[in-house]
């Protein structure tokens, strides 16, 4: 009998390629608002509800909900947002399980690389730095109690933290913003360029989660980032090299993006590399480290 595997988050993109790679080994659940399928169950975080029948026999959690932290300025409203549709969506799993008395094998939740803050210097972090000070830390600080808060409240028997870079997709997120201008020939690089943008293929991300479920003696937080740094102006320049296409444009200056993103521009301007080490030593291995192999097989296809 397969194992069940709850998903939150299911119209997210690595929500939906994550259940692709492991459909076959584990029976999918997803929560989301809007029931359309079988196997889906509806949520509502806000009214505090969810069919609590999508807990039943349930082995593993995957929590992947999140609003879009890029999508819109950061008002504070917005702020607000940011944070309950991480931590209070977890409080509702929480609230259900204790009331159901289910305890799960493993609570594995989503996370952020900005855990450690988006200034751009020359260090480079691993899992034992403290977080940063800058509202985006705030944010992965909240998160990670949240999904902490499974163990210490013995709920699962497990709880892995994925701190996720850059994911790269020809479907959705940061590549598929950047590739268009570049075809049309008015792409560049942001602000001075020099901002460390830490990454990962889509691929590689699902394959650590599935690496996370089938693990049992993951635990804990673990960057999930490709094993070579780049920074914004490295990606730019690769990117148009994979599509044999010119980069004349000058670079777009960081005032005009202040003025357009306001205070959503540091996480922009500013960027932070991280070690992938922890995750390689547990015994992982990255299908695409090499960035232009991983931009080949996103845009080439």
């Amino acid at each position: 009998m397969k194992e069940i595997v709850l998903i939150t988050g299911a119209s997210g993109m690595i929500a939906q390629e994550l259940a692709k790679k492991i459909g076959n080994e584990y029976e999918i659940r997803f929560l989301t608002r809007k029931k359309k399928h079988a196997h889906e169950y509806e949520w509502d975080v806000r009214k505090g509800s969810m069919d609590e029948a999508a807990l039943n026999n349930v082995s593993h959690i995957i929590h992947l909900a999140g609003a879009n932290i890029s999508e819109k300025r950061w008002t504070p409203e917005r702020k607000r947002e940011l944070i309950s549709s991480r931590v209070d969506s977890a409080e509702l799993l929480r609230t259900a399980l204790r009331k159901n008395k289910i305890r799960l094998k493993s609570f594995i939740s989503a996370s952020g690389i900005n855990f450690y803050g988006t200034e751009t210097s020359e260090k480079i972090y691993v899992e034992t730095d403290p977080p940063g000070n800058d509202f985006l830390s705030e944010v992965v600080v909240l998160w990670e109690r949240a999904a902490d808060d499974f163990k210490e409240q013995e709920l699962a028997e497990r709880v892995v933290k994925i701190r996720t870079a850059v994911v790269l997709s020809e479907k959705d997120g940061a590549l598929k913003k950047m590739v268009p201008p570049i075809q049309y020939y008015i792409g560049s690089p942001l602000g001075s360029g020099k901002q460390h943008m830490p990454w990962i293929h889509i691929e590689d991300i699902c394959s650590i989660y599935e690496f996370a479920i089938k693990n049992a003696t993951l635990e804990g937080a673990y960057n999930a980032v490709s094993p070579q740094h780049t920074t914004n102006k490295g990606l730019t320049k690769k990117i148009a090299k994979v599509l044999g296409k010119p980069l004349f444009m000058p670079n777009v200056p960081g005032f005009v993006l202040k003025l357009i993103f306001g205070e959503l521009s540091a996480a922009i301007l500013e960027g932070s590399r991280a070690s992938s080490q922890k995750i390689l030593d547990a015994g992982f291995h990255f299908k695409f480290p090499d960035l232009e192999n991983a931009l080949n097989d996103l845009l080439k296809k």
